[in-house]
Parts: C-alpha cells; structure tokens; sequence
C-alpha cells in the first residue's frame, strides 16, 4: 500500500471543510426506517428534559431545556446547580444557577449544523449527588462524517484478506459441558489468525460456540464483543432459539481463565490498546481483531448445521463496529445488527465535533489534544473507522443510537448510519446512555427472526 499522505495544516483545513465536500445523505433516497423511542417522565429526584417530546429539531429551531426538582418541602431559596450546555461531548465550561419549585428553563445554543447540544446537571441534594442530562437532536439525519476515504481503501482490505487466506485456520474444538443444555451443545472454540506485527508467529482468537442439538439447518451469527478484556459463556439461550451463535473475544486470549487475569490486563497492558501502532495501518492493533472476525465468519460459513443462506454480524459498541467491518468485508454476511457503533468519525473533534469512541485527538478539559497528531495516525485512523466500512454495506441492517450516550456519542452514530446505501433501519432513543434497553433487545429479536425468515 502507498497511503496517500499529507502535511498537518493541509490534513486540518481538508478536515475542517469536509462536511462541505461530503453531500449530505437523504434518508428516503434508500430503504430507510427510523422510530423515535418516545421520551418517558422518570420517577427521579433531578429531570432534566426539553420542550419538545422527540427532543428533536431541525437546524433554526429554538430549543429549551428544563431543570426541574421532585422535592416536597422545596428550599425556599431553590436548589443550586452546576451545569454544562453546548454541543454533543464540547459540552463547555461549568456553570452555577439555582432552580426555583417551578423549575428552571436554559435555552441552547442555536447550532449552525447538524448535530446534538447536551446538558448535564449535577446537584446535592440532601447530601446525595444528583445528576441528570438531556440532549437536542438538530436534523440528525444531515449529519455527514468528516472523516476522510483513503483512494486505495479497497484494496488495502483485499491485501488483508489475502494475508488471512495465507494463515491455516486449525480451528480447535473443545467441549463445555459445563455450559451446555439439553437444546444446546456448547464448546469453546479457537483458530489462527494473522501474526501482529506481520511476518511473525501466527496468533490466535478464542471464542464459544453454542449449537442447536438438532438436525438443523440454521442461521448463523457471529457475535463480536464491546470493548475491554474479559471472559465469555456464549449465547446458549439465543441457540435454543435456533441460532448457531459464535460469540468471539479479540485480545488472542482464551475466554475462560480467571475475572482477576482480565482485569489485570484492562488496566494494564491492554488498557489503551485501540491506540496500540495507531502510527502503522499494516501493524495497528485492529488489523488482527478485524481479520480475526473475518475469520470467525469463515468458521460459520463451513459449519455443517448452518443453513448456506443466512449470516449475520451483531453486536455494540465496539462490536457494532466489528459487526459493520465484517458485513462490509464478506459478502456472505445476509444481516448486520449494530447498536451504537464504536470508531465511527473519529477525526470529529479535529473539527470542532464529536467523535467516536475511543475519542482519538479529542481535547482535554485545557484544550490540548490528547493525542500527539500526525499524518500517520489520521491515514491509519481512515482505513479503519466505521464509516469508510458503512459505505460499503450491502446486506440489511438494524442500528441504535442515544442522543444521551457518552461512550458512542449520537453524533458519531449519525455520522455512519447517513452513509449506508443498503436497506437500513435505525432506532433513536433520546434518554439512553451507553446501554440497550431490554425492549430493544426485544426488537432486534424481532428483526432478525424477521430477516432469517425471508
């Protein structure tokens, strides 16, 4: 590969204008779904909402927050605050107000583009911390990544590819009893992978494997894990449903070793590893945990009970991410579930905005950037983030986003879903952080059942 490289001034200016070159999507233009999680008054000491039930707005629109208190007696002087208000993740300096029994109204920042304004809360209140959030939408679905598409991005992928084809598999089964069921047969499952950095010793990815006990055949689905380190059971539930499900862990450690080893290596050796050789897209510590997943779906693909027609990527957060790379890069992939996806727009705060989880080049509370920026690192960033993958989907896709998430930030989510061209359906829930409800978990239960019944 000759990435194509470029000086840091000229990398900032093509950065700060690309949501100008980039035409922004329009979400009728392809099969599109969108369902707004209707905002639900909580029984909390501390709400904070906004004036319209969406909590969405197009760009122009006024929007008002609302800090409110469920207290009886109320403090006749009211209840101080400390607050931040600007946009999604650059939510601004603090500030201090008092909120009388009616209620305290904040206007927010008229936004000049697509994208969310926060605002974040915090209160004592009879010597327990309150805090509580809300965030406005602002014609989320014109929001365009400026993150940049390298020209030879393609064919990177292939050399990759072509590199894992070069591995032998030696897929590794071994039994677990001790997880299995009379529906399910459960085992844990290894297989070589790439050697990191090239040209060394072969590595491995580890996961569980959980069976329908029948005849079959059935769906496939590879399972791929948000970020940390830590062990795993599968999904014998989910098979008894009948699913052969591959849940995969990416360190290259086996899953089922002591909680304490894991987290040792979480705060320690592998506490920053989504910046591990961020410098090198050939050596980044990525490449092995893509091509590894890519793997696992080589696995389900040869395995003898799956039906040869249905294969789906799931997962969130950092498995949202994997799950969208591995739809993209194996067409063999029938149907992608990704909530919240990681690494998407990563370069966003580059730009002023938002981007994705790990928050790469993100300021500090001073300013100053938490990474030392270089050409290398943005190249080897744009051969990895989700959106360059998110452009080339082909196979359905269900996706989830929180305008309150933290982790993901909505903008960020956003940024990728706008992009797909393949039939798509996404759900926003203005209240959520960085978790998934049981009733969306109901509702991509729903979907794919749906999908493998096609």
């Amino acid at each position: 590969m000759n990435p194509l490289t470029f000086s840091k001034p000229l990398a900032a200016t093509l950065l700060a204008c690309a949501h100008l070159l980039v035409a922004a999507p329009a979400w009728a233009s392809v099969t599109a779904s969108t369902t707004i999680v209707p905002v639900v008054a909580a029984d909390v000491v501390l709400l904070v909402g906004l004036d319209r039930p969406t909590w969405t707005y197009q760009v122009g629109d006024a929007a008002t927050f609302s800090v409110k208190f469920n207290l009886k007696p109320y403090p006749a002087e009211g209840v101080a605050i400390t607050y931040r208000l600007g946009p999604d993740m650059i939510e601004g300096t603090e500030r201090t107000a008092l909120v009388p029994e009616q209620g305290l109204r904040l206007s927010a920042p008229a936004p000049t583009r697509p994208g969310f304004v926060r605002l974040l809360v915090k209160a004592t209140v009879q010597g327990k911390v309150q805090e509580g959030r809300a965030t406005a939408a602002f014609s989320p679905e014109k929001i365009v990544p400026v993150q940049q598409e390298p020209a030879d991005f393609d064919q990177f992928w292939q050399a990759q590819k072509r590199a894992l084809a070069a591995v032998e598999p030696q897929f590794m089964l071994t039994p677990a009893p001790a997880l299995s069921t009379a529906q399910v047969e459960v085992s844990y499952l290894s297989f070589q992978n790439v050697a990191q950095p090239p040209g060394g010793r072969p590595t491995r990815i580890y996961g569980v494997l959980s069976v329908p006990r029948g005849a079959g055949p059935y769906p496939a689905v590879l399972q791929v894990p948000g970020a940390g380190v830590r062990g795993y059971k599968g999904t014998p539930e989910m098979a008894a449903k009948g699913y052969i499900t591959l849940q995969i862990g990416i360190h290259g450690i086996p899953v089922n070793l002591p909680d304490e080893l894991y987290e040792q290596l979480n705060i320690g050796a592998l506490e920053s590893y989504n910046r591990y050789n961020l410098d090198n897209a050939h050596t980044y510590y990525y490449r092995r945990v893509y091509l590894g997943a890519l793997r696992a779906l080589d696995y389900l693909a040869r395995h003898p009970k799956w039906d040869g027609k249905n294969l789906v990527a799931q997962g969130g957060s950092q498995g949202g991410q994997l799950a969208i790379m591995a739809s993209a890069l194996d067409p063999r992939v029938t149907a992608t579930v990704a909530s919240y996806p990681a690494y998407s727009d990563v370069t966003g705060y580059l730009d002023g905005r938002a981007g994705g989880w790990p928050g790469l080049f993100r300021p500090d509370v001073l300013g100053q950037g938490q990474d030392l920026l270089s050409d290398a690192k943005l190249v080897t960033s744009s051969y990895y983030d989700t959106v360059n993958f998110a452009r080339r989907l082909r196979a359905p896709g269900l996706y989830y986003a929180g305008f309150n998430d933290m982790v993901t930030p909505p903008t960020s989510t956003l940024a990728a879903f706008n992009v797909i061209t393949a039939p798509r359906e996404i759900v926003l829930d203005p209240q959520q952080v960085h978790l998934t409800t049981p009733e969306h978990r109901a509702t991509i239960e729903r979907w794919l059942a749906a999908q493998v019944a096609k």
